[in-house]
């Protein structure tokens, strides 16, 4: 469980008992995430239960709003970070990993943190519209196995915080993610998305950026979560 409390206190800000860690303990913590999106997502979705006991608009804000505390808008940054560095990767390198280090948010950023605000909430609230609770709980517990497995098949694009990753997930913690993700789909079928999304997570990365780094995770997970509200919308819609 030790595991667990370093991975909450890692990607959210959720209050935990104080625990000293080790670097290998750090980067082992990687294998809980996806249970740390469990608990996210039943914050949100609760919060979205809650607001829309006044109408879908309020629960949408109150679910994001929940959201972005609940994570610290951890990987909104990532999400900046790597729409930056996308608009300079037809220059060299260099530039590209400067941009990366850059701590300073340009266009780019500005417009893809926006734009992924807006979505999360148009989503939110038509899935709240169709009391969709339990698919929102699940969207960000599936977008947390997306690091799991990028870790493992995508290069390094630096030596920094996603390198930290590097091989601590192994192959029976795939598999049983894997099989609690097949569970979750038997009660939300949107879910069956999420392969695809790493898929195409993990393409467009190396096709653009070159490799995977802290800032892809966090990207990959915001636009994974996007992606998944989305194909739960449509499976409700024409359901």
């Amino acid at each position: 469980m030790k595991g667990l409390i370093i991975a909450i206190q890692f990607l959210t800000r959720l209050p935990t008992p104080r625990v000293a860690v080790s670097s290998d303990e750090f980067a082992a913590s990687m294998r809980w995430f996806p249970a740390v999106g469990l608990i996210v997502g039943i914050l949100v979705a609760g919060a979205g239960w809650t607001g829309a006991r006044i109408d879908p608009w309020t629960g949408a804000l109150a679910a994001l709003v929940v959201w972005g505390a609940v994570t610290g808008a951890l990987h909104l940054d990532g999400l900046g970070d790597i729409a930056d560095a996308s608009g300079a990767a037809h220059k060299h390198r260099d530039r590209l990993l400067a941009v990366l280090g850059d701590p300073h948010a340009g266009s780019f950023a500005v417009v893809a943190i926006a734009l992924q605000l807006i979505a999360k909430l148009v989503l939110l609230h038509a899935l709240l519209e169709r009391e969709a609770f339990v698919a929102i709980a699940l969207v960000p517990f599936a977008a947390r196995i997306g690091p799991l497995i990028w870790s493992r098949v995508l290069p390094d694009l630096h030596a920094g915080l996603g390198s930290r990753f590097r091989n601590v997930v192994r192959p029976a913690d795939l598999l049983i993610w894997a099989l609690l993700l097949v569970a979750a789909a038997w009660v939300s079928p949107s879910l069956l998305a999420a392969p695809l999304v790493f898929l195409f997570w993990g393409w467009w990365l190396m096709r653009r950026i070159g490799g995977i780094s802290g800032d892809g995770h966090g990207a990959g997970i915001e636009i994974g979560e996007s992606l998944l509200l989305a194909a739960a919308l449509v499976l409700a819609h024409f359901a």
